[in-house]
């Protein structure tokens, strides 16, 4: 009940953000994994999200970075597939996702950008309640690769979330204002 009460407060407040503060988070995205050692991600994928309304549209680093995109499945869980020349596909939820047969495994991808209505001090992230990236982090092997939330800092809660049992709080996150890792 409260957690639709805040999905409800962070997306009218996200609705309010301006594209200029929306390109300042990429710009900010960018410059994070321009300062990374590159040995760190050398041969590997960066898994970024196709942006619905209103969130942060990472698509522009795949003139310079190899990335993955997730693909929801009829099992309600995300899998990561190269984001490749093959035309995409709308997926079990209606977002756009690879059609293709490279699905990556966690020793593929360095770090996952994620999409947050809102995210805490203590790095709990406020999703749409799909539970998909908790789900996958469940998993110890996708645990260890950073997970990094990407939002506006107006949408960075001045509260702490209602976190449940199963939420996997977050490696950091990135605002127009913020780079905290």
């Amino acid at each position: 009940m409260i957690k639709s009460f805040e999905r409800v407060k962070f997306k009218k407040i996200r609705s309010e953000s301006s594209l200029s503060e929306r390109k300042c988070v990429k710009a900010n995205v960018e410059s994070f994994i321009k300062n990374l050692d590159k040995n760190k991600w050398i041969n590997k994928f960066f898994a970024i999200y196709w942006p619905l309304k209103d969130e942060v549209d990472l698509r522009e680093l795949r003139k310079k970075y190899p990335l993955a995109l997730p693909k929801c499945n009829s099992r309600k869980s995300i899998e990561f597939y190269i984001w490749d020349d093959t035309p995409l596909v709308k997926d079990q939820e209606g977002i756009f996702a690879p059609n293709n047969s490279n699905l990556l495994n966690s020793r593929q991808i360095s770090y996952i950008f994620v999409p947050c209505l809102s995210v805490d001090k203590k790095l709990n992230r406020l999703g749409y309640g799909g539970g998909y990236y908790d789900k996958l982090r469940a998993n110890k092997d996708w645990r260890l690769i950073p997970c990094i939330g990407v939002l506006t800092d107006k949408c960075v809660s001045k509260r702490l979330l209602t976190k449940n049992y199963w939420d996997i709080p977050l490696s950091g996150f990135i605002t127009d204002n913020k780079i905290l890792i």
